[in-house]
């Protein structure tokens, strides 16, 4: 079965102009052009058509969601990460909705007679905001120098770039999860292609040793926080990217 540009548009809210724009580039051609030169898509387009929807969603940029796609091994472990990172911040703003709203209720039942307003429980106003990484506290000790690079790189930064590094962090941290759900050694050369990338994207900041790039994959396992980021996309990921990285770090930086 196949439905038209006109009808996928109606669907999936994306408009036809936006349809054409994934065909040109290659994101999302359609299965056929008819002979009144209009396109047709097949379930696996509208299959497609959702992946790209929910990485716009976690804010991947298109360069971004086409390497995604493109180095996908299965589509239910595609499915099955992105699932997890929507239920993780899902989860996140409806603490911070009950905080906001919570903090509603309690300035407007606690005004006295001086107008002046009256927290019962200070502690409650933040949270479910994100507590800082343990992990910086440790890259500044273990590592002071590498510290004040990677400051004065991020300070060199501008909200685009942070953007766009935070949208490539993402990315490869799903196809990491991929991999890894696919049962692909840590020592496949897919996988380590990978890594590669990830330490070109820690040396914008600063350049790790084989010890100290080991130390900060250990850190993803061992820091709470960037724990629960890895295992927000998969089950076990912080594990598995910090194998790839020690892999990696014996064979190309010792």
């Amino acid at each position: 079965m196949a439905w038209s540009i006109a009808e996928v548009a109606r669907m999936s809210k994306v408009t036809s102009r936006t349809l054409r724009h994934y065909d040109e580039i290659g994101l999302l051609p359609p299965a056929w052009i008819g002979s009144n030169g209009h396109r047709y898509y097949e379930e696996a387009d509208l299959l497609r058509l959702q992946q790209i929807l929910l990485m716009r969603e976690l804010d991947l940029g298109l360069r971004e969601i086409q390497a995604v796609l493109d180095s996908q091994l299965d589509q239910v472990v595609a499915l099955r990460a992105h699932h997890q990172r929507l239920l993780a911040e899902r989860d996140r703003l409806e603490t911070l909705a009950r905080t906001v709203g919570r903090t509603i209720a309690e300035l407007e039942e606690g005004k006295g007679k001086d107008n002046m307003t009256k927290i019962n429980k200070p502690e409650n106003l933040f949270e479910g905001f994100q507590a800082p990484s343990e992990a910086e506290a440790e890259v500044r000790e273990r590592w002071p120098q590498a510290w004040e690079q990677s400051r004065q790189a991020v300070d060199a930064m501008t909200s685009e770039d942070m953007e766009r590094w935070q949208r490539e962090v993402t990315a490869q941290m799903i196809r990491m999860a991929e991999f890894m759900v696919a049962g692909t050694p840590v020592s496949d050369p897919a996988v380590q292609a990978e890594v590669e990338a990830n330490y070109q994207g820690i040396c914008r900041f600063w350049t790790p040793s084989a010890a100290a790039y080991k130390g900060v994959g250990q850190t993803y396992v061992d820091d709470p926080q960037m724990r629960a980021n890895f295992d927000k996309i998969a089950d076990g990921l912080a594990v598995y990217q910090r194998d790839a990285m020690t892999v990696y770090a014996d064979a190309r930086l010792s």
